[in-house]
C-alpha cells in the first residue's frame, strides 16, 4: 500500500513539474550566425530618432522621428526616405534635395542619432520589458538593467533575435553576446 502512494506521489510530482513546461517562440537555430561586430556605423531604422541641423536655419533644425514607412518629413523637402541609410548617407540626400529644390544655398547639415530604438527583454527576468539603447550594451548589461534572472532563469544559454529576422538565435549567456538596437532577448526557462 506504502509503495502504491509513494508512485502515485512520484506521477503527480513529475506532472506537476512537466505541466505548462512547452512553450513556443518560434524557430530556433542551434548554430547561430557568428555574432556582429559592435556598433560603429549603424543604419537608420524605424523608430530612431535624429537630430538634424541645418546652420543657420534655425526652422528647418529640429528633432525628427523615423515613421513607420521608414521616412524622415522635413520642412519645405517633405518626406526623405531614411531607413537603411547612414547618418552621412542620409545627410547628403537632405543636403541635395535642399539645393536641387534651391531652398538653401549651400546648406551645412549634421545630423545624429539622439534615441535608437528599444530593446526587448523577456522570460525569466525579474522586470521583462522594454529597455532604451545605449552604446556598448551587452547581454549581461541587459539582464542586469532587467533585475537579472529569476531562479528559473537559464545560465547557459539565451535566444536573440535581431532586427528584421524572423527566427531566434541561441547564444551562450556571455558578455561576449553584443546587443542591437531593436534586439528581442528571451531568457528560456531551466528545466534542473
Amino acid at each position: 500500500m506504502f509503495n502504491r502512494f509513494v508512485s502515485l506521489g512520484a506521477i503527480l510530482v513529475v506532472g506537476l513539474l512537466l505541466a505548462g513546461c512547452y512553450r513556443d517562440f518560434g524557430p530556433v537555430v542551434a548554430e547561430p550566425q557568428p555574432l556582429p561586430p559592435p556598433l560603429t556605423t549603424t543604419h537608420i531604422q524605424v523608430g530612431d530618432r535624429l537630430t538634424i541641423t541645418v546652420y543657420d536655419e534655425p526652422n528647418l533644425t529640429g528633432v525628427y522621428d523615423v515613421t513607420p514607412s521608414g521616412v524622415v518629413n522635413l520642412p519645405l523637402i517633405g518626406a526623405v526616405k531614411a531607413v537603411d541609410h547612414t547618418t552621412a548617407e542620409l545627410q547628403r540626400e537632405i543636403v541635395d534635395l535642399y539645393v536641387r529644390g534651391k531652398f538653401v544655398q549651400e546648406p551645412k547639415v549634421t545630423i545624429a542619432v539622439v534615441e535608437y530604438r528599444p530593446i526587448y527583454i523577456f522570460g525569466e527576468v525579474v522586470r521583462p520589458g522594454t529597455y532604451p539603447y545605449r552604446a556598448g550594451l551587452n547581454l549581461l548589461t541587459v539582464e542586469t538593467l532587467a533585475g537579472g534572472l529569476t531562479y528559473r532563469g537559464s545560465r547557459d544559454k539565451v535566444y536573440l533575435q535581431r532586427s528584421g529576422e524572423q527566427v531566434w538565435n541561441e547564444y551562450p549567456q556571455l558578455s561576449s553576446v553584443t546587443i542591437m538596437p531593436g534586439d528581442l532577448i528571451r531568457i528560456p526557462e531551466r528545466y534542473y
